[in-house]
């Protein structure tokens, strides 16, 4: 009962906490004005923003050097879990070629110690973590970022 009563006496302080946190977020005059990247108040629930158009087909050059590729199809039925991987179906050694996809990349089928695996390294399985799909969307900053010159076509 002790400790049961000790955690939600935590959750409430740590709610509390939080709470004058964003209480004091809100107000940009504390915080040397910095604003946040938000339109709307974040003490006020805002309605849902339409979802951003998946960008299909166009592939985008590499910014960076060892930059993720993105993805350029839906992955809105793709599955990536502890049970299965759909990118796998298209994008492994095995199957890249009849499906005219992107190999994964041979560093995807090496561990934390450089040793060469069989399979995607479980290090690499959830692709997600790095590779995300190309949206049609507003940037909610200005980027004014240029790649290395030796990157730039």
């Amino acid at each position: 009962m002790k400790q049961t009563m000790k955690k939600l006496l935590s959750l409430a302080l740590a709610t509390a906490v939080s709470s004058m946190a964003v209480a004091d977020f809100v107000n940009t005059d504390e915080l040397g004005g910095l604003e946040s990247l938000r339109s709307v108040n974040i003490s006020e629930e805002a309605p849902a923003e339409l979802m951003a158009k998946v960008i299909e087909g166009k592939r985008y050059d590499l910014e960076f050097v060892e930059m993720p590729p993105l993805v350029p199809h839906q992955i809105d039925r793709s599955q990536t879990d502890l049970n299965a991987n759909t990118c796998l179906q298209c994008h492994s050694s095995n199957n890249a070629s009849k499906w005219g996809a992107t190999r994964i990349a041979v560093s995807h089928y090496k561990n934390r110690d450089g040793e060469q695996l069989s399979a995607v390294s479980p290090d690499r399985y959830f692709c997600l973590a790095c590779h995300v799909p190309q949206h049609d969307s507003k940037p909610l900053k200005e980027n004014t970022f240029e790649p290395v010159q030796s990157l730039k076509p």
